[in-house]
C-alpha cells in the first residue's frame, strides 16, 4: 500500500533529512518548505499524514491543520513543536490532530507516531463531519495524552487493554487521574455506547454498600420509601468503576466478590436475581497486595480485579508532561470562568517545575483555577500562587522511608515533629499522599 506523507518545515536541511529517512522506510514523502506551499500542495493531493511545523514564516501549524481537515478530513496531522509552543499544540489536538512530537526530532519517536496514526487512521469510519474526532471513538475531552516516556507507556496499556473484556485494576496516589483513565479505557472498548457507572468506595457507609451496589425494594427496609436501581444494574451491559476499593469493609467485598462470580444481583427485598453483563474497573491508592497479606483484603477478590494492572505516575514522574497538563488546566479555567488568561510567566514555569506536586493532577486543575480567578492580567505571576507553593519542601530524605513497616509509627511521628506539624509537607517527607497519612495517623491514634 502506497501511504503518502507530507513533511512541511522551513528548514530545507531538516526536511531533506526526514524525507530521506522516511524513503527508506517505505513511505512516499513530499515536502512543503512554507505554508503557501504547503496549502497549494495539499489543494491538488490527498495525504494519508501530514508533518508540519507549528511555526513557518507565513503561516502556523493551526492553519495547516484546518485547510488538511477541510479537504480530507481522514488525513492525519502531526505536529512539530517546541517547548514554548505546547499551549498551541494541545489546542491544536482539540481541533482535529492526531499527536505532536517534541523538537529536537527523535526520527524513531516520529516514526512510532506516524505508525500510531495510520492504525487509528484504518480504524476510524468513514466521514466528512469535522464535528467527530478523527478516530470516531467518544474521546474523554478531558484526558490528556503525555509525551514522556512513562505516559507514552500508560497509553499503550491503555489502548492495548481497552478492547478486551478483562478487569482492570488502576494503581496509583491520589489525584493522578484515575477514573480519567478508567473512561478512556470505556470509551475505547466495545461498549463505549452503554453506561459508565462511577462509583467511590470511600464514600457508601457499611450499612448501606447492598443497597448501593444491588438496589433495593421499597419497604425493604426502613428509610426505603422508593424502589432503587444498584450501581450494578444501572451499569448493565457497560462499564462499573469501582474507585477506592479498598475501602470497602470485608463484609462488603464478600458481597462484591459473589456478584462478580455469578453476575447476577439480588435487590435488597427481592426473591428474583438479576443478570447483569458488566465491566469492572477498580482502582486504589492502597497498596492491595500488602493488604492481602495482612488479611484486610479478600485475595480472592483481589485476582478477580486484577486480570490487568496499571500504575498510574504521580505527576513528579512526568516532568516533560508538567506544562501540558498546564495549559490543559488554563483552557479549562477559562472557560469555566469566562476569562483570557493566556500564559504562565517564566517565574511560574520555573516554580511549577521545581514543586513536588503531591495532590497530582488534582492539586494542579485547583491551583490553576484559583489562580485564572485572581489573575488580573494575561498572564498568572507568583504572586497569586498559594503561598504553600511558594515554601518548596526539601527533597525527601531517605531516612524517613516507610519501606520498613517495624517502626512506622515512630518515623512517621519524627516526619510530623520535622516540619512542625504541618501535615502537608509530611506526607511530602514521607512520599506519600495526605490521604495515605491521614489514615496512619488514624491507625496509630496520632492526634495533631
Amino acid at each position: 500500500m502506497d501511504i503518502r506523507v507530507l513533511v512541511v518545515d522551513d528548514d530545507v536541511a531538516f526536511c531533506t533529512l526526514l524525507h530521506t529517512f522516511l524513503k527508506k522506510k517505505g513511505f512516499t514523502v513530499s515536502n512543503a518548505f512554507t505554508g503557501k506551499e504547503a496549502t497549494e500542495i495539499v489543494e491538488k493531493e490527498v495525504f494519508d499524514v501530514v508533518i508540519t511545523d507549528i511555526r513557518l514564516p507565513d503561516s502556523d501549524g493551526l492553519q495547516i491543520l484546518k485547510k488538511v481537515k477541510e479537504k480530507n478530513f481522514e488525513t492525519q496531522v502531526i505536529l512539530m513543536t517546541g517547548y514554548t509552543d505546547i499551549k498551541t499544540a494541545v489546542n491544536a489536538m482539540k481541533q482535529g490532530a492526531f499527536d505532536y512530537v517534541g523538537k529536537p526530532i527523535n526520527p524513531d519517536e516520529l516514526l512510532h507516531t506516524i505508525k500510531a496514526a495510520l492504525s487509528k487512521k484504518e480504524s476510524a469510519p468513514a466521514t466528512t463531519s469535522p464535528t467527530k474526532t478523527s478516530s470516531g471513538s467518544q474521546e474523554n475531552p478531558d484526558f490528556v495524552k503525555g509525551v514522556s516516556s512513562v505516559s507514552k507507556k500508560l497509553q499503550e496499556y491503555i489502548d492495548l487493554v481497552a478492547p478486551t473484556n478483562m478487569s482492570v485494576l488502576i494503581i496509583g496516589d491520589s489525584g493522578t487521574g484515575k477514573e480519567y483513565i478508567a473512561r478512556s479505557i470505556h470509551n475505547q472498548s466495545k461498549r463505549k455506547d452503554k453506561p459508565f457507572i462511577p462509583v467511590d468506595c470511600g464514600a457508601i457507609p457499611k450499612d448501606l454498600a447492598s443497597s448501593e451496589f444491588f438496589g433495593h425494594l421499597k419497604g425493604s427496609f426502613t428509610g426505603a420509601i422508593n424502589d432503587k436501581i444498584g450501581h450494578f444494574e444501572a451499569a448493565n451491559g457497560g462499564t462499573i468503576f469501582l474507585d477506592e476499593i479498598g475501602n470497602l469493609s470485608y463484609d462488603v467485598q464478600v458481597q462484591l466478590l459473589r456478584a462478580l462470580q455469578e453476575r447476577k444481583v439480588k435487590p435488597i427485598g427481592s426473591n428474583k436475581e438479576v443478570d447483569v453483563n458488566i465491566r469492572v474497573i477498580a482502582a486504589t491508592n492502597e497498596d492491595l497486595a500488602e493488604a492481602v497479606k495482612k488479611g484486610e483484603f479478600r485475595e480472592d477478590l483481589y485476582h478477580r480485579l486484577n486480570e490487568f494492572s496499571i500504575k498510574v505516575p504521580k505527576l513528579s514522574e512526568r516532568k516533560d508532561d508538567l506544562m501540558i497538563f498546564a495549559h490543559h488546566f488554563l483552557r479549562k479555567a477559562n472557560e469555566d470562568l469566562e476569562k483570557n488568561v493566556e500564559n504562565f510567566s517564566p517565574e511560574v514555569v520555573n516554580l511549577f517545575k521545581k514543586y513536588p506536586w503531591y495532590g497530582n493532577l488534582r492539586e494542579m486543575k485547583n491551583i490553576i483555577k484559583r489562580c485564572v480567578l485572581l489573575a488580573k492580567g494575561n498572564e498568572i505571576t507568583l504572586d497569586v500562587l498559594p503561598s504553600e507553593m511558594l515554601e518548596v519542601p526539601q527533597e525527601t530524605n531517605k531516612s524517613f522511608s516507610l519501606y520498613s513497616h517495624s517502626n512506622e509509627e515512630q518515623i512517621i511521628r519524627k516526619a510530623l515533629q520535622e516540619v512542625n506539624y504541618n501535615k502537608t509537607k509530611a506526607a511530602v517527607l514521607l512520599n506519600i499522599d495526605r490521604k495515605t497519612l491521614y489514615n496512619k495517623l488514624k491507625l496509630y491514634n496520632i492526634e495533631l
